[in-house]
């Protein structure tokens, strides 16, 4: 009997090369296999069946995890409203991840030999997909057809040849990648550090002129509803919000980052739902919560993300992060009210039962019913006090104050 390999398999030119290079050069037996964390619709996965059964391989499957990604994975970027480098709400970088450890999952149930990816040497995904392999089948070989043999599209164009696939691989103008926290668009401009995307790269085009205002509501930091249409999933809500606010061409930017092997990067992206719910869940916890766990959280959703960006989700410190975080968010919860215009959204107020400026005790800038003058002034005393002796040892030593 021949080995066994699962080929995490997209459909495109890398992972086809790899399905018929596998079987053909080196003898396997190809199981495939595509993961869903948002990014499929039914005829795109009835397509991908379909290119797998025409490359002969023993076995494709589908999987959807959507759910799984958003219960353990998705909550916790929005409870720590976490944008990388302030701009990217971690569309692939947090689904490759999810991806990865799915294939995992497969390669256990056949107790299959290999394991195998598309990869290329130049980017993120080979990172994150080796490290989870190497953490969760370390028994297992990892074969990377098109990272070891450094080919072009054209050679592998050609070896496809050779088994009748004679399609038009022409490489689109821009490559998409579409899931649930956002859609990534790379083309010729990214790849400059000063030309934008056009309007025509954008999957979502700007139909919607009207401005649109929305009431989002939240229930212990978990988007459960807009416009007081409630939903029994935070799932859903987040597809019908994209799904209404996309054709307002919201949610757009271009990051420019670190990758894992240390080159900076820059990609075009559309998420419009993300952003508008992470903004929104940020100003109501800027309502609810105290300076501390305001800072606190900042703190550790950086790290939090910037972990999970570079392929280090199994790390344990991450379910510490996520434990803190989910305790914080168990009075985020309330109305928050946003208008939405083509490429832009206002922010306008909240509303909760834990809004601390609804204290009666006292008005920012007006008065007070917790301290007299008194107090006020006793208290700058103290607080000067250390910056006051600091300055005074200045002056008398001679040196500089500054």
């Amino acid at each position: 009997m021949n080995k066994k390999v699962v080929l995490a398999f997209s459909g495109g030119l890398d992972t086809t090369y790899c399905a018929k290079y596998l079987a053909s050069e080196k003898g396997l037996d190809v199981f495939t296999i595509a993961v869903n964390t948002g990014g499929f619709s039914k005829d795109e996965v009835e397509a991908l069946e379909a290119k797998a059964r025409q490359l002969g391989v023993v076995e494709h499957r589908t999987v959807n995890i959507e759910q799984e990604f958003y219960d353990r994975c998705v909550k916790y970027l929005i409870f720590g409203n976490v944008l990388r480098n302030g701009v990217y709400p971690l569309s692939v970088s947090a689904e490759r991840v999810f991806q990865a450890m799915a294939v995992a999952d497969y390669v256990k149930e056949i107790n299959a030999d290999y394991v195998a990816h598309g990869s290329t040497g130049a980017g993120n995904d080979q990172i994150r997909f080796d490290m989870i392999f190497q953490i969760l089948l370390p028994q297992v070989e990892i074969l990377t057809p098109v990272r070891d043999q450094k080919l072009s599209r054209e050679e592998e164009i050609a070896y496809l040849k050779k088994f009748g696939l004679d399609v038009p691989w022409q490489k689109a103008k821009y490559s998409i990648n579409q899931g649930l926290w956002g859609t990534s668009v790379g083309g010729e401009e990214t790849l400059t550090s000063h030309r934008p995307l056009p309007e025509e790269a954008y999957p979502t085009q700007v139909t919607e002129q009207t401005p649109l205002v929305l009431t989002l509501q939240f229930e212990n930091g978990e988007l459960s509803g807009f416009n007081d249409r409630k939903f029994d999933n935070p799932l859903k809500a987040i597809k019908a919000l994209n799904a209404l606010i996309a054709p307002y061409g919201i949610g757009r930017d271009i990051h420019v980052g670190d990758t894992i092997i240390g080159i900076k990067g820059r990609v075009g992206f559309e998420a419009p739902a993300p952003l508008l719910i992470l903004k929104a869940h940020q100003l109501l916890e800027k309502h609810v919560l105290t300076k501390w766990q305001m800072y606190w959280k900042d703190q550790l959703a950086n790290w939090y993300g910037m972990l999970l960006h570079e392929g280090q989700y199994l790390e344990p410190v991450m379910r510490n992060i996520e434990t803190f975080l989910e305790d914080t968010q168990h009075h985020v919860s309330g109305t928050v009210f946003v208008k939405v215009h083509p490429y832009r959204f206002e922010l306008q107020g909240i509303k909760s039962p834990f809004d601390l400026m609804a204290s009666d005790a006292a008005a920012y800038g007006e008065m007070n019913h917790l301290w007299d003058g008194n107090d006020a002034r006793g208290f700058a005393k103290i607080l000067a006090v250390q910056s006051r002796i600091f300055h005074q040892v200045q002056q008398k030593a001679g040196g500089n104050e500054e």
